[in-house]
């Protein structure tokens, strides 16, 4: 095996117990469990997704390379001349000159007119909410093991799987999954997929429009995302009859798209605000876990299952400059890396029937490298938009000297003076949001992007608590900073998420005010003293 296929492999030895039958039995017994890690991504930098960063930059930052060297002109000018000089001055061209005057006054106003007219909108995120399920939904991991026992779904050897696979989720004893996956009955029906979808969306959308007090009606576009469950009429169809919306409403339901679709549905929202000026916006996002059950015997599709947790989030945007002194957050930049060209990533997660028929969602054992490339794009076309300059400076510099003089990059990569600069994401962020996939992946993302512990707090939290919301997961993180009361004037939110295709999108928020802790209507107030929790590693 090569030297850089077993950098990415770690072991793990698992104590699996009393051997309950066999030759060995009464014994220990123990098992060494090979993973694939997330790739050192930072020491692989493209030198192309630099340049498109930097490329993002140039294009919005131009008036602000143009407007200090016309001060600068201007003030070189008016500099030379004495108070008294500079009126006179004024007075002789008004009075001899005056239609160069006018002219200059006419040409003044219309290039101000054209540069506000032809600016893209600011984004306004009004408020947001996550939809808690009742606690008559709520199991703990052995409640979750016994009731998939009662199921008749899985045979002896699935059930143990899954536990072993529970035990080191990350996952606590308060999460919530629909009564229906633990009967004897077919559980992906359209029947069952309509309920929980009604659920969940409806009772995320009723806090959401209590909270902001807009109305249905005042909504002009309407975004949901669900990557598994999509019946016909749609889910937006679904919520435009509950809601009876207006009948001009700009609809779009996103399906297939996984668990980084939520980022993908505030950048559509945006778009359609930038095209519709005066407008409101609702982001939904939600998955179907109940959908989306496989009572099948492959571990490759029962991995989900795991995982998966009901959940729901509905997001208010707005485009309407008054709504600028109630607003919590300001969008602040949205990059989406796809790289479904591949066929590995295409398939990496991938939804399909196994040899029984069952359907169900396959996740490759390639899953953690390709998420790692993908994550190593995304973040190197985010870090000129959004890290400090002296950092960039010496992340770039290092970045084109390997480039041009690191030589052979398989020696280079062995030595530790040749790796590059790691940017410090912290100076950029006051928080962040990483969608909680597994307890796994949040370790690797921790470690390459050299996060602390606090950092990563809200997201190991929102795992535990509520298991993998799908795309809604980042919406619930960001609740429990709200919860805590860390978000102040100024802070700056990352929210970075990824999913099947394969995909990952990043979006930073910054908050427009101090963000007190809410009395009501947010999932973490029943328990926010009693987290952060230690979790078992």
């Amino acid at each position: 095996m090569a030297r850089s296929e077993q950098d990415l492999l770690s072991t793990e030895i698992v104590n699996r117990g009393v051997e309950s039958s066999g030759p060995n039995a009464g014994s220990l017994t123990f098992s060494v469990r090979v993973r694939r890690r997330l790739p050192d991504f930072l020491q692989s930098v493209n030198l192309k997704y630099v340049k498109l960063g930097y490329h993002y930059l140039i294009n919005h930052g131009i008036y602000l390379a143009t407007i200090p060297v016309v001060v600068l002109v201007f003030s070189a000018e008016v500099g030379s001349l004495s108070r008294e000089e500079l009126w006179r001055k004024l007075w002789e061209d008004a009075r001899y000159d005056l239609a160069t005057v006018l002219s200059f006054f006419a040409v003044f106003v219309f290039t101000f007119s054209v540069y506000f007219m032809s600016r893209p909108r600011s984004i306004y995120l009004i408020d947001f909410a996550c939809y808690r399920p009742n606690d008559d939904l709520k199991v703990t991991k052995e409640q979750f093991i016994e009731l998939a026992r009662a199921s008749g779904k899985f045979d002896e050897e699935s059930l143990e799987f899954q536990k072993r696979i529970l035990k080191s989720s990350g996952i606590g004893d308060e999460t919530y999954v629909p009564k229906v996956i633990m009967s004897k009955e077919n559980c992906a029906t359209m029947k069952e997929g309509r309920l929980e979808a009604s659920t969940v969306m409806f009772g995320a959308l009723d806090e959401l429009f209590e909270k902001t007090r807009v109305r249905p009606k005042d909504v002009g576009v309407l975004v949901v995302n669900c990557s598994i469950f999509n019946p016909t009429p749609s889910l937006s169809a679904m919520i435009i009859n509950h809601y009876k919306m207006r009948g001009n409403v700009l609809s779009y339901n996103l399906g297939g798209m996984g668990c980084s679709a939520g980022v993908i549905g505030v950048d559509l929202a945006r778009d359609m605000l930038q095209a519709n000026p005066n407008n409101y916006a609702v982001v939904v996002s939600t998955e179907m876990a109940g959908y989306n059950w496989y009572p099948g015997k492959d571990r490759s599709m029962l991995l989900p299952n795991c995982f998966f947790r009901m959940g729901c989030s509905a997001v208010l945007l707005s485009n309407r400059r008054r709504d600028f002194g109630r607003a919590k957050y300001r969008l602040e930049h949205l990059v989406r890396t796809h790289k479904g060209a591949d066929d590995r990533s295409f398939r990496s997660v991938y939804q399909e029937e196994d040899a029984e028929g069952y359907k169900g969602i396959k996740v490759s054992k390639d899953l953690m490298e390709i998420g790692g490339d993908a994550l190593k794009t995304n973040i190197t076309t985010l870090g000129p938009l959004v890290l400090p300059f002296s950092e960039q400076l010496i992340f770039f510099g290092t970045l084109v000297w390997r480039h041009f003089f690191g030589g052979d990059n398989s020696k280079a990569s062995l030595s530790p003076s040749s790796k590059p600069y790691i940017p410090d994401y912290k100076l950029a962020f006051e928080h962040f949001c990483v969608h909680a996939a597994s307890k796994v992946v949040l370790d690797e993302l921790q470690k390459n992007l050299e996060l602390s512990d606090n950092n990563m707090e809200a997201s190991r939290m929102t795992l535990h608590r509520f298991g993998n919301t799908s795309s809604s997961s980042i919406w619930y993180e960001l609740a429990y900073l709200e919860a805590k009361e860390r978000v102040k004037r100024g802070d700056r939110i990352w929210q970075i998420a990824f999913g099947s295709g394969f995909k990952c999108n990043s979006v930073v928020w910054r908050s427009m005010r101090r963000v007190r802790k809410p009395s009501r209507n947010n999932p973490w107030l029943d328990c926010t003293d009693r987290y952060p929790v230690a979790v078992a590693p």
